[in-house]
């Protein structure tokens, strides 16, 4: 037997479980999302688009643009904010130290993102420690809370990660004889960095900002702990479907549209990301 019919046969237990965990449970989805709620909760197999067709409705469609702009947003603040600390990590930073300061910038992780989420809420409450400062200084209490500022400042605390750990990656294989020879041809720093340094980087760009808008496009924890019930995202509306509503099939049908809308975000960022690997090749 050959290596590759050996990789293959190890293979085999792996994506048997992954289609049938994965693609078994999106096959039930699929399925509940084509039937309709029944009195009590259930579904009913009576088949059609009308779930799919209720998700165009405007109500739910402001509650998906709202819940697009955030995860926009978010991704754009993430990659302002951890560009730089990127940088600073693969070309400034002392090497003896980078393992240290990359262990750092994944300390988060190991802490439930429910339990970070809920001392943003302790930090941000009327009651709550900043609040408490500003009035120690004579200043008045700010509502900090239950805010989109608030929900945008959750995300990025818990995606910024994201998108440091693929800059890093991207940044610490530039040369250093290429960043030293554009400086030798009179670019000054700035001009390094957006002619030299950005297009090089782009794939790492690019792998940060698909793992920071996705999972902040169907984000839940954060909007409803930071946000409260003022403000509905399209995470938020999927949970109550199933959780509180029990509109199983419509939920269902959200679901896959919000799938659809990841997938063509991916297939709009597939030509960077190939130009980009084809480019460090």
């Amino acid at each position: 037997m050959n290596a590759r019919r050996q990789a293959l046969v190890l293979l085999i237990p792996a994506i048997v479980l992954l289609v049938a965990l994965v693609g078994g449970a999106q096959a039930l989805m699929m399925v509940a999302s084509l039937g309709r709620r029944s009195a009590y909760g259930g579904v009913v197999h009576d088949w059609g688009f009308q779930n799919y067709l209720r998700t165009l409705e405007p109500l739910y469609l402001r509650v998906l643009g709202r819940s697009v702009l955030l995860a926009a947003v978010t991704t754009v603040v993430c990659l302002v904010l951890g560009y730089p600390v990127a940088y600073w990590l693969a070309r400034r930073a002392p090497p003896s130290a980078r393992r240290a300061l990359l262990v750092l910038v994944i300390l988060p992780f190991w802490t439930s993102f429910l339990v970070r989420m809920y001392a943003w809420v302790f930090l941000l409450r009327t009651e709550g420690l900043v609040n408490l400062g500003l009035t120690a200084l004579g200043l008045p209490a700010l509502n900090l809370l239950y805010n989109p500022a608030a929900v945008l400042l959750g995300q990025v605390y818990g995606e910024l990660p994201f998108i440091i750990l693929p800059l890093y990656a991207s940044l610490e294989k530039l040369p250093a004889d290429l960043l030293d020879a554009a400086a030798d041809l009179g670019a000054s720093p700035a001009q390094v960095i957006r002619r030299v340094v950005l297009p090089l980087t782009r794939p790492g760009i690019a792998a940060g900002a698909i793992l920071v808008f996705i999972p902040s496009l169907g984000a839940y924890l954060a909007p409803d702990l930071l946000g409260g019930s003022r403000f509905v995202y399209i995470g938020n509306l999927i949970q109550s479907q199933f959780a509180v509503a029990r509109d199983i099939p419509f939920g269902a049908a959200l679901s896959f549209t919000l799938s659809a809308l990841v997938l063509l975000g991916l297939l709009a960022l597939r030509r960077p990301l190939a130009a980009g690997s084809a480019g460090e090749r």
